[in-house]
């Protein structure tokens, strides 16, 4: 057997020291940790692919924007529960040029990140109504978003869609929300971490059921208009982004900076409640708190509580940023095309080597090259391939952590450099020839 990058000993000594009993199961900061911790013992560098942290430089547009109105002095007054009226205007408008959808400004709420929006968008959906106690995940999913459940106290139930995609989707999602405890409906789309992404017919039978059963979707777009094999960069003209707005009133869409603007370390997205919902009044929810719709359930209740508002600079940073979008002056979409890119290098390397794409097809069409995609090995499980790559100088988590079935890897591209495309190739020679 050839020797790997780095010691075994080295890996295995950090595992056993930071407690890890099942590598299968290892958080996204535990991997990153050994890695860190690796890389400095061995003194090899890691091929980071662990973090769904953005890459790439900040949009200029933006950082220009939120300086100035840091200049005007908008940093001694506390921003508006309800947001900037010039971040809502924009983001109705952006919702409007790339979705194809009228969202009111008014139900277009600024919150801390999109990690915020969810947290907030639990807590009122969970509280809406009584009998629906319990929160649907069509899964793989964003780890985190559990989490948020689980220190609100809140149920929750999950599905792998690997096995119920097109036609078979309706009747598994129906099986569900018959029971009619469900409150929500949570997916991200493009998808994190597997980058499949639900087609129109799939948004429309979750849309259909959602009306049916009286159950709100909440459609995480934190990687906007990030699938490279159509152009959706055309701003008020189709293709849009695919969306289950256009199949039910029952939505609110989560729409983030960190990704598609690079704009992650400021925490700043928007929440978009379709008009409908906004204004809807739940009887437990106007029980609790004075009469309020939905919408002002949301933003005077919930955001108030967590947070008193959303950094008002970085407001005014999106909202320059989403304009430039709209306007047609900042296409944010070639920005963000380099994780395609790097995408399509490392899967021809990892395939070359024996490796395989595990969600690998949007229904008969291949998935999509981006910011994610995933890998598994014959014959592992996913905690071995994870631990083992360790020892190659390569760092990824397990798909059961994002609620998957099955077994492989989550690779993300964001910090790929150039030069790491010849060690990656240089490495999995090696591990080709200690698996044949």
């Amino acid at each position: 057997m050839i020797e790997t990058p780095i010691k075994k000993e080295i890996v295995d000594g950090l595992v056993a020291e930071l407690g890890i009993n099942d590598f299968a199961k290892a958080t996204i900061r535990e991997v990153k940790q050994v890695a860190a911790r690796a890389e400095k013992a061995s003194g090899v560098e890691f091929i980071k692919m662990e973090m769904g942290i953005p890459g790439l430089p900040a949009a200029k547009v933006g950082v220009d924007a939120q300086i100035k109105a840091l200049e005007e002095g908008i940093a001694h007054s506390y921003p508006d529960i309800q947001g900037a009226p010039v971040l809502k205007q924009e983001a109705s408008r952006f919702v409007k040029a790339f979705i194809g959808l009228d969202v009111s400004p008014e139900g277009c709420v600024p919150v801390t990140g999109s990690m915020q929006g969810t947290f907030a968008s639990f807590l009122t959906c969970s509280q809406a109504d009584k009998s629906k106690d319990t929160v649907l995940f069509i899964d793989p999913g964003f780890p985190v978003q559990k989490m948020q459940l689980q220190v609100q106290g809140v149920k929750y139930e999950t599905f792998d869609v690997y096995d119920y995609r097109g036609s078979k989707l309706g009747p598994k999602l129906e099986s569900y929300l018959k029971c009619r405890n469900i409150c929500a409906i949570v997916y991200s789309n493009p998808n994190n971490p597997a980058w499949i992404c639900l087609n129109e017919d799939e948004l429309k039978t979750i849309g259909e059921l959602a009306t049916k059963y009286d159950t709100i979707v909440m459609e995480d777009l934190a990687y906007f208009a990030m699938d490279f094999r159509k152009d959706l960069s055309v701003p008020f003209q189709p293709p849009y982004q695919p969306s289950v707005g256009r199949y039910t009133d029952n939505y609110m869409l989560l729409i983030s900076g960190s990704k598609a603007f690079s704009y992650a370390g400021e925490r700043i997205g928007v929440t978009c409640i379709s008009d409908k919902l906004f204004h809807r009044h739940y009887d437990d929810l106007a029980e609790r708190y004075e009469g309020l719709p939905f919408g002002l359930v949301f933003s005077t209740r919930m955001l108030y509580a967590l947070s008193s508002g959303t950094s008002h600079s970085a407001q005014y940073a999106l909202a320059a940023m989403l304009k430039a979008a709209s306007d047609g002056t900042y296409n944010f979409r070639k920005e963000v095309m380099v994780y395609g890119e790097r995408a399509k290098k490392l899967k021809e390397i990892f395939l070359r080597y024996g490796f395989h794409i595990v969600y690998d097809k949007d229904l008969d069409e291949p998935v999509a090259d981006g910011f994610y995609f995933t890998i598994g090995y014959k014959g592992m499980s996913s905690g071995e391939l994870a631990k083992e790559l360790m020892y190659y100088g390569v760092s990824a988590i397990c798909l059961i952590t994002t609620g998957s079935h099955q077994e492989g890897l989550r690779v993300c591209t964001s910090f790929i450099e150039e030069h790491q495309y010849a060690q990656l190739e240089e490495r999995m020679k090696i591990w080709k020839q200690n698996h044949e």
